[in-house]
């Protein structure tokens, strides 16, 4: 599989033939509901200013380093780097991280000052919210907003790990969807969005934090045989994959 720039800008760019069935998604439907999905993998309801971020994983790099698992310690910095481009774009009034924004308990205490002065930048003027995941079931002390359970706005209701069966307007984590999307000149693997219109699992958003094909069976109970699409992030888009160009891995 190659995954370098030449095969990702011939599959994702609309005007080549390899990309011609690949529309740029400009919208993703959720139980009633029309968010914008951003290139990042964040999602954002225009109508209430609100951007949705899952799986930040912050400080992933020093905990591995505390396990002589030695990877380069700059996540957490490339990653709300990251986020604060989508931030200048979309000038939230909230801002929702979906569960697993840390990688465990003390990864507050980890973070160097420069990551919390990025932190506190991050939620000034806005209302911030952490809701609770498996790795990070209360937020670390001292680093603002507010956490909760879960949250409902409108049809929607944000939470960190999907809902066994039915859920509409479930908007959620926890998975990391990645899907492998073939071509005639081979194939590529990208984060993306999975739904079907009813509710939307969204790709991790930390720089550290990996992927799973959506066609693995952990999806399987989430959408049973109703049709899927994948939302793939391209570089400067998101592209609106039938399931049936989709690869296991």
């Amino acid at each position: 599989m190659d995954s370098g720039t030449g095969m990702l800008a011939k599959l994702f760019n609309p005007r080549s033939p390899a990309g011609a069935s690949a529309a740029p998604a400009s919208q993703v439907a959720v139980g009633g509901a029309t968010l914008s999905p951003d290139p990042s993998g964040a999602l954002w309801l225009a109508s209430d200013r609100l951007l949705i971020v899952a799986d930040l994983h912050l400080e992933k790099g020093s905990a591995f380093a505390e396990r002589r698992v030695f990877l380069p310690p700059y996540d957490t910095a490339a990653t709300l780097a990251r986020l604060a481009l989508v931030v200048a774009r979309h000038s939230p009034r909230a801002i929702v991280a979906l569960g697993d924004s840390f990688h465990d308990a003390r990864a507050g205490e980890r973070m160097t000052e420069d990551d919390r002065a990025a932190l506190r930048a991050l939620q000034s003027r806005r209302e911030w919210i952490w809701i609770a995941g498996n790795h990070d079931p209360e937020p670390p002390a001292g680093l603002g907003g507010q956490a909760m359970a879960e949250l409902r706005t409108g049809p929607l209701t944000l939470r960190h790990e999907p809902a066994a069966g039915a859920a509409p307007g479930e908007i959620a984590g926890h998975l990391h969807p990645a899907a492998r999307v073939r071509s005639p000149s081979g194939s590529v693997r990208r984060r993306c969005f999975v739904g079907d219109g009813e509710r939307c699992v969204m790709p991790a958003f930390g720089a550290f934090a990996g992927g799973l094909n959506f066609r693995d069976a952990a999806f399987a109970p989430l959408f049973g045989a109703r049709a899927i699409t994948a939302h793939v992030l391209g570089r400067d888009a998101v592209f609106a994959i039938p399931e049936d160009r989709c690869l296991p891995d």
